[in-house]
């Protein structure tokens, strides 16, 4: 299968040439925009700092985000809730792209052009509380809350069972819905995953004002800059500057601080007994310099889960979607749908002269 422009595998000197001349010209007919038209430009609804990212992945990505209602209330009530639907329906179960804390569906921006060029109907959503879903009539954001929103999405407009992906705290949202809606999911890939906490600890019990403080030091550019230095194993400062502005993009919104101190009073997840009760399959992804959650604990949630396997991506920090999309993707893949057409196609990769990894070519693009 040939690759397609838009994947993080193309070569360093095509994707110079496609950001000179002109990149989002190009794959708006794979990508469209926030309304699915097509016509390469970013959803009014996304803060106009999106111009300024550098990332063509990024912005690509953030021209298919698109808002679907999803009910939550008794009343008949709706949220136009964010996310990026896939171009691919398949026959097999799709694919739910969970994101970490406090982020949004721009995460998955190098791994969700492989899953879909290797035939995986993929949903990339935001949880409740972040991303760029519309909160002015602010809903609860607790646990219950985000768990059954994605409850709502999922009933509206997915109606299957799903491959359910998180990611640092992404595999406790992951844990506890599929925990609580079995139904709803035949597997699950956790990756780099902070499922030991107790919640939100001491910080439930600040006062107000006090917990308004504290959030607004989480869209600190620099606190933000650094968190990014430390999630992966080798990254530029130029990559890391440009990727700092992409997470920061849903904090932009005027709800993002009163959502986020509402999930962090409420005391946060705690899923710890909860990950003996997961029946599915489990995929568990971890990267071997992972410097925010510790390797002891991959192996402690591998022998507590019921039906897991683990594979240690090398040479990769906390955040393996981001660092090593290529491994993430097959892996994904392979665990999805099986081996079957799968090593085919992943195959075709091995005779293509690219970068190790998403990061190296954006550096490369850098420099040029």
């Amino acid at each position: 299968m040939a690759l397609s422009l838009v994947s993080p595998v193309i070569g360093v000197e095509k994707l110079r040439k496609l950001r000179r001349g002109g990149f989002g010209a190009l794959v708006c007919g794979a990508y469209g925009n926030g309304n699915g038209n097509g016509d390469g430009v970013f959803p009014s609804f996304l803060p106009k700092q999106v111009e300024k990212i550098k990332d063509p992945f990024a912005r690509s990505l953030a021209q298919r985000i698109q808002r679907l209602p999803v009910q939550i209330g008794s009343s008949g009530s709706c949220i136009m809730s964010s996310c990026v639907k896939p171009v691919i329906r398949s026959n097999s179960n799709p694919v739910v792209l969970l994101h970490c804390f406090d982020s949004s569906c721009l995460e998955w921006r190098c791994t969700y052009p492989l899953l879909e060029e290797a035939g995986l109907e993929a949903w990339a959503v935001d949880v409740l509380g972040w991303g760029f879903s519309d909160l002015e009539r602010l809903p609860p954001c607790d646990v219950a809350s985000k768990r059954h929103h994605l409850y709502q999405l999922w009933k509206s407009h997915i109606k299957r069972p799903v491959i359910l992906v998180g990611p640092s705290l992404g595999a406790a949202v992951a844990i506890d819905f599929a925990v609580n809606y079995p139904e709803a999911v035949e597997k699950l890939v956790l990756i780099g995953a902070s499922v030991y906490a107790e919640g939100t600890g001491n910080l439930s019990k600040l006062y107000r004002p006090l917990a308004y403080a504290g959030v607004s030091l989480l869209k600190s550019f620099p606190l933000r800059l650094c968190s990014n230095l430390l999630a992966y194993k080798s990254i530029s400062f130029a990559t890391s500057f440009d990727w700092t502005n992409v997470g920061l993009l849903h904090c932009l919104l005027p709800w993002w601080e009163d959502a986020t101190v509402n999930f962090m009073k409420s005391g946060g997840y705690n899923v710890i007994a909860q990950i003996k009760q997961v029946k599915q399959k489990t995929l568990v992804i971890w990267g071997e310099h992972d410097q925010i959650v510790s390797n002891k604990l991959a192996m402690r949630l591998q022998h507590e889960l019921q039906d897991a396997i683990m594979h240690h991506i090398p040479d990769c920090g906390h955040l393996p979607h981001l660092e090593k999309p290529n491994s993430v993707a097959k892996l994904i893949a392979d665990f999805a749908q099986g081996d079957r057409c799968q090593e085919a196609h992943f195959n075709n990769f091995k005779h293509v002269k690219r970068p190790n990894s998403v990061v190296e070519s954006i550096t490369d693009l850098n420099r040029g």
